[in-house]
């Protein structure tokens, strides 16, 4: 018997009860990812991410498979009503053949997903300037955390495809041990491209914390440039503050003006030296 069920079926009357108390238990025990190999029988169960939508929502499918039958429980009702089309089209084909056509298909639009996704970072990264800092910064968040749902599913399939080729229980041949591969070699490789993704949106985010730090830095040092030219604007103001008996400038009469004056003249002397020493 080969068929795709909901994940609400699993207690169906198509199934024995021994089957039935099987997946019952193994749902009771596990809520993560698990490849396990049984004298009788493989239980797989993992939870599925789309990799075009990148919304993260753990869908689980549940897969047991023996000798004579290959059930497969999906909980997105989208995805059912794909995989059940599949298997309708394909009944005549053997267990094996429909195990690979199943993982195949699942995967089947990922790597276009993924450089998709990558196009869209790179626009996001190209509009940077335009946009503010608040949103970039959102968006790489959002990035990061959709790469990260990515790459645990991935390895999810890393697992379970690591699982098939021991062939503990020898269910597969050699001819479909190969084409196993074949899905596990193109897993890593999606994996690969989801790590390469996940590189460069660090690196995004590196130099977004660059850029903040330049401007930060840039101004400090025009606090630092105000803080030098009334520095010594200050001292002066301070030193004919004190109002001693017997400071001639105070009765001067042009006095208030060449004070006025003297701090203009140093104020621009600093200015001078400032702009020659590429200090702004």
């Amino acid at each position: 018997m080969n068929k795709i069920f909901k994940f609400e079926q699993i207690n169906s009357n198509e199934l024995n009860i021994n089957t039935i108390n099987i997946l019952n238990e193994h749902l009771t025990k596990h809520n993560a990812t698990v490849f396990e190999v049984y004298e009788n029988y493989i239980l797989v169960s993992f939870d599925y991410f789309n990799s075009k939508t990148r919304i993260a929502k753990q869908k689980r499918i549940l897969l047991y498979f023996d000798f004579n039958n290959l059930l497969i429980f999906i909980e997105d009702h989208k995805l059912f009503n794909k995989f059940d089309q599949l298997f309708k089209e394909n009944f005549h084909r053997s267990n094996q053949e429909l195990l690979r056509l199943f993982f195949i298909e699942l995967i089947s639009e990922d790597m276009e997903n993924i450089d998709e996704f990558e196009k869209i970072i790179t626009i996001a990264e190209d509009n940077a300037i335009k946009d503010s800092k608040k949103d970039y910064l959102n968006k790489i968040i959002k990035f990061r955390k959709q790469l990260l749902n990515l790459k645990h599913y991935y390895n999810q399939l890393q697992v379970i495809f690591d699982g098939f080729l021991e062939n503990e229980n020898k269910y597969f041949d050699d001819e479909a041990l190969r084409k196993l591969n074949i899905i596990h070699n193109r897993i890593d490789r999606l994996q690969l491209g989801v790590l390469n993704l996940r590189d460069y949106v660090t690196q995004m985010r590196e130099a977004y914390q660059s850029q903040i730090d330049i401007e930060q830095n840039n101004l400090m040092k025009i606090f630092t440039l105000i803080t030098a030219i009334f520095l010594p604007l200050t001292l002066m103001v301070g030193w004919y503050g004190m109002n001693f008996k017997y400071m001639p400038e105070l009765n001067s009469l042009y006095g208030y003006p060449i004070f006025i004056a003297g701090s203009i003249i140093v104020s621009i002397v600093l200015l001078i030296y400032f702009k020659k020493k590429h200090w702004f």
